[in-house]
């Protein structure tokens, strides 16, 4: 199962909702710099689509229909040199460039947003790897401690077993011998 990126994912380990989002909310506020209404969104949609191969094809289809009705005398409302073409163009273009600025600037208000959110993370990634660091240095030196602590409890019991041996052997050879004396 996939889950959208806006929806919150459980993790296996302790079973809390994941928010992947959870650093882009902050920057959510930002309002790109021709808002978010509806002339905004279309004119950014619009501009998008000047890049498009369609957009290309129908231009190219459009032109040499329009050349080719005017050199072949089907209409004669813009013989050569084709100046209503060319103020089309002018018109498009003077059109074009002020949206095509325009999505290029709501996409790098976009990207300037994710980019700060992505370096919160990589921040809050790092600070939590250093934490995750300090605690295992913290149980290493508990791990060698008890190693320490556990080498020392093995020799004295060493020492006590040889001791308990020594007086078991003194014991059994005191039995043995009842004629000695203590």
């Amino acid at each position: 199962m996939k889950a959208s990126p806006s929806t919150p994912v459980t993790s296996a380990s302790d079973q809390a909702p994941i928010d992947h989002l959870r650093f882009h909310r902050p920057h959510a506020h930002l309002v790109p710099t021709f808002g978010e209404d509806r002339f905004a969104l279309k004119a950014e949609a619009f501009a998008r689509f000047f890049g498009t191969p369609t957009f290309l094809g129908a231009q190219t289809l459009i032109v040499a229909l329009w050349i080719g009705a005017n050199v072949a005398g089907f209409v004669k409302f813009d013989v050569y040199p084709f100046i209503l073409l060319n103020l089309a163009f002018s018109l498009q273009a003077a059109y074009a460039a002020p949206l095509i600025l325009l999505a290029q600037t709501r996409q790098a208000a976009r990207d300037k947003a994710h980019a700060d959110a992505d370096a919160q993370h990589r921040e809050a990634l790092a600070s939590a790897n250093e934490q995750r660091q300090a605690i295992a240095a913290q149980n290493a030196a508990q791990v060698l401690a008890l190693l320490e602590q556990n080498t020392r409890l093995t020799e004295l019991i060493k020492q006590l077993t040889e001791r308990i041996e020594a007086l078991t052997v003194e014991m059994h050879g005191r039995l043995t011998q009842p004629d000695a004396k203590p």
